[in-house]
């Protein structure tokens, strides 16, 4: 069972900047892609980014683009989120999940899919509040 933790979080103005990170415990992630979600009171959870077990294929919401940039360091089992220019939008709880997919998915230069339900371990969320 892998035992996902988010970090990082927390209050920023805007225009500010975060980074979270996304670790596990007790399994490598190596061998998984890991998305970032989040989901603000009353809002359904949408996928921010998503990043394939190499790092190759990497997937962001229209509104992150250019903000947002998501990254993989395997050697320390850390997925990362950098999230630049934040916006007040951006407040939400943010979840890291892990999925996996079977091999070749997805194809060099695809796409790394980003829908929640094809995430199987989800960590247990963390606030970022943008507000001056």
């Amino acid at each position: 069972q892998l035992q996902i933790v988010e970090s990082g979080g927390g209050l920023v103005q805007p225009g500010g900047s975060l980074k979270l990170s996304c670790t596990n415990s007790n399994m490598p992630l190596n061998n998984y892609a890991v998305g970032w979600f989040r989901q603000a009171p009353g809002k359904e959870r949408e996928g921010v980014s998503c990043i394939s077990s190499s790092g190759r294929n990497t997937n962001y919401a229209d509104s992150v683009k250019g903000r947002f940039t998501i990254s993989r360091d395997n050697a320390k089992n850390t997925v990362y989120l950098e999230m630049n220019r934040l916006k007040p939008e951006d407040t939400s709880v943010y979840y890291c999940a892990v999925g996996f997919f079977p091999r070749g998915v997805p194809k060099a230069g695809d796409l790394q899919p980003c829908r929640a339900h094809q995430y199987d371990y989800w960590g247990q969320g963390i606030q970022v509040t943008v507000s001056s």
